[in-house]
């Protein structure tokens, strides 16, 4: 589901109304302000603003850090074989000796 601007930290539905009648109605273009414009809105101060902005922002970016990472994943999913475990020990599972022979 698409983000409304009332999902921005610090806009509540009064907040909200006051972008609306000054034509804010949209998260991008809210994201696009500078402070100093924001600011002459009312109840908007420029730190105020600022903060607004940044959140609109961060509403906008993908999140990068979202899940594992492919190699998190790989690794996490516990592919042992023929690694060495916590105590250095190697893991003898699948191993074979020389002779092609699997050793259980």
């Amino acid at each position: 589901m698409k983000p409304a601007i009332i999902d921005i930290r610090g806009i509540g539905p009064a907040a909200a109304a006051t972008l609306r009648e000054h034509g804010i109605s949209t998260i991008k273009r809210l994201a696009g302000m500078s402070p100093a414009d924001l600011a002459t809105v009312p109840g908007f101060s420029e730190t105020r603003a600022a903060s607004v902005i940044a959140a609109a922002v961060a509403l906008l970016t993908p999140k990068a850090g979202k899940g594992r990472s492919t190699e998190k994943a790989k690794t996490a999913k516990g592919d042992k074989k023929g690694k060495k475990d916590k105590k250095g020990k190697k893991d003898k599972k699948n191993k074979k000796d020389k002779r092609g022979k699997s050793k259980k």
